[in-house]
């Protein structure tokens, strides 16, 4: 029995805070609620959860890696430095890809690339 899609449900201290972070890498939210510490965030096809109560003692960063494929990843890390994050230049990788690497408020590794072309 296949499975027809993947959500990533990522562990958040705050979730007003991860939401205006990925809001600045071009997510929007689908859906939200507060009183449990969850939202639903989209990017195109690509789909995130973020939850509050998966870690609810945060004492070290997760070693969560996510990586997202944007179709102008040039563009895309021009958007994110435009919208106030801080981001690495970008760089073309032993394995083919232009790409950047940032961590979010909690410490959940994205890696954002696409392949050199």
């Amino acid at each position: 029995m296949p499975i027809a899609r993947i959500t990533p449900m990522l562990p958040v201290a705050d979730i007003a805070k991860s939401v205006d972070f990925y809001a600045k890498l071009g997510f929007v939210v689908e859906r939200q609620n507060d009183e449990w510490g969850w939202a639903k965030i989209r990017s195109g096809e690509c789909e995130l959860m973020l939850d509050r109560s998966t870690n609810p003692h945060f004492v070290a960063p997760r070693p969560t890696v996510i990586y997202l494929y944007p179709d102008d990843v040039v563009t895309h890390h021009d958007a994110a430095r435009k919208n106030g994050l801080d981001v690495p230049d970008l760089d073309v990788t032993f394995y083919g890809m232009t790409e950047y690497r940032i961590d979010d408020p909690d410490g959940n590794h994205l890696w954002i690339g696409q392949e050199k072309g």
